[in-house]
């Protein structure tokens, strides 16, 4: 493994930041979940803005929670954790070259595998 200088950080732009941005839920029941995920955590999960998808997720500072109804997508059956990245291609490039694969390539939301077949999201960072 090859350790993280500041040389090796400046030439990779698609570094994942730090804390988890956003955790998605599929949910069978989306009112029933909603009802759980608010009461357990002490948010209110309201209905999406436009740009954010289907479903409902909370809004305010730091990392969100989202709930939509299962699918049969990729991102649709398990929940997700979703990681901050400043550049969306080169991110998934990174990906890649790690051995990940990607499933869903979006401009602001993409869909990826870990080496072992775990899930995960990538969510462009707009700020």
């Amino acid at each position: 493994m090859r350790a993280c200088t500041a040389r090796n950080r400046s030439r990779y732009r698609g570094r994942v930041t730090p804390p988890i941005r956003f955790v998605e839920f599929p949910a069978d029941d989306p009112a029933r979940a909603r009802r759980f995920w608010g009461g357990f955590l002490g948010v209110e999960l309201q209905g999406r803005d436009e740009g954010e998808g289907e479903g409902w997720q909370t809004h305010g500072a730091g990392p969100a929670l989202g709930l939509h109804p299962r699918g049969t997508g990729p991102g649709d059956r398990v929940s997700l954790p979703y990681f901050s990245v400043p550049d969306m291609n080169a991110a998934l490039q990174r990906v890649r070259e790690l051995g990940g694969e990607v499933i869903h390539q979006g401009e602001r939301w993409s869909v990826c595998r870990d080496t072992e077949g775990s899930p995960f999201g990538l969510a462009l960072d707009l700020t």
